[in-house]
Order: C-alpha cells, then sequence, then structure tokens
C-alpha cells in the first residue's frame, strides 16, 4: 500500500471515531462499533504490534455491551411504566425526524413519539405523558451509557497503544 493509501486509512479511522462519538449521541448512528471500527483500522495499520488481539477482544466486548445498552435502555424505561408497543415505534420514529432538527430534536422528538404513539394506543393523556418521559429518560441514560463506554474504549486503545 502507499504511503496515500496510509494516509487516507488513518483519515478514515479518525473519521469513524469522531462519527461514532457523535453517533453515542444521535440515535440514528451506529455510534459504538463505528468507534471500534476506527480502532481497529489503527491496529491493523500497525500490523497489531502496538494493538493486539487482547485489547481488541476488551474492546469487542465494549462495543457488544453498548450496543446491548442501546438497545435496552429506552425499552426498560418505557416497558416500566407500561408502554404500548406503538410507544415503542412513535419514540422510534422521532428518534429518527429528531435528528433532522439539531441537537433538540434529537431530545425532544423521542418524547413526543412516544407521547403520541400511547396516546393512539390508549388515549390517556396521564398514562401518555408518564410513557414519554420514562422514554425519554431511557434514550438519555442510553446515551450517557453509550458516550461512557466509547470514551473507555478510547481510553484502553490509547493506553494499550502508547504502553510499549
Amino acid at each position: 500500500m502507499g504511503e496515500a493509501g496510509v494516509y487516507l486509512l488513518w483519515a478514515l479511522a479518525g473519521i469513524l471515531v469522531l462519527v461514532g462519538l457523535a453517533g453515542t449521541i444521535l440515535p440514528a448512528l451506529p455510534g459504538v462499533p463505528f468507534v471500534f471500527g476506527g480502532l481497529l483500522i489503527v491496529a491493523w495499520l500497525g500490523e497489531f504490534q502496538r494493538i493486539g488481539w487482547p485489547t481488541l477482544t476488551i474492546l469487542a466486548i465494549l462495543t457488544a455491551f453498548a450496543v446491548l445498552v442501546d438497545l435496552l435502555a429506552s425499552l426498560l424505561g418505557a416497558k416500566k411504566v407500561g408502554a404500548s408497543k406503538l410507544a415503542l415505534l412513535g419514540a422510534a420514529i422521532g428518534s429518527i425526524v429528531g435528528i433532522f432538527f439539531g441537537l433538540i430534536g434529537i431530545f425532544v422528538f423521542p418524547f413526543i413519539g412516544a407521547v403520541i404513539g400511547e396516546l393512539i394506543a390508549r388515549k390517556e393523556m396521564g398514562q401518555a405523558a408518564k410513557v414519554g418521559v420514562a422514554t425519554w429518560l431511557g434514550l438519555l441514560f442510553g446515551a450517557l451509557a453509550k458516550l461512557a463506554l466509547a470514551l473507555t474504549m478510547i481510553g484502553v486503545f490509547v493506553i494499550a497503544y502508547f504502553w510499549k
């Protein structure tokens, strides 16, 4: 591989890590897997000399855990208050639509979607509001957990990279 190819792969790795960090907050992006992909490219560029399979295994486990947290966080929050399937669907749609409205949309639209879904399913405003708040709290907890796990992965990677 030529020098230009190496620089392109370094750039790709950096972009994946940065987009991945953004993706820990943006619900539609698989943030932590992007971070893992970027770190894997850097390990590969170094021919796995500085970053070996033990470190990559730890990073893969953290990635799998982050994906699990992402799937469960909002569902558990909503399920705890008895959310309907329409509320969960509304929250998912709200998460996607919210991306197009910036940071505020990312945090507000899942709540609105969950409330609308619950209103359609049960037509009870009090329950819909509880479901909306629980869903929002689940999304917030999930985003914070994913961000913490992604930063932990970067920390593990940096320590392993410079340890030798």
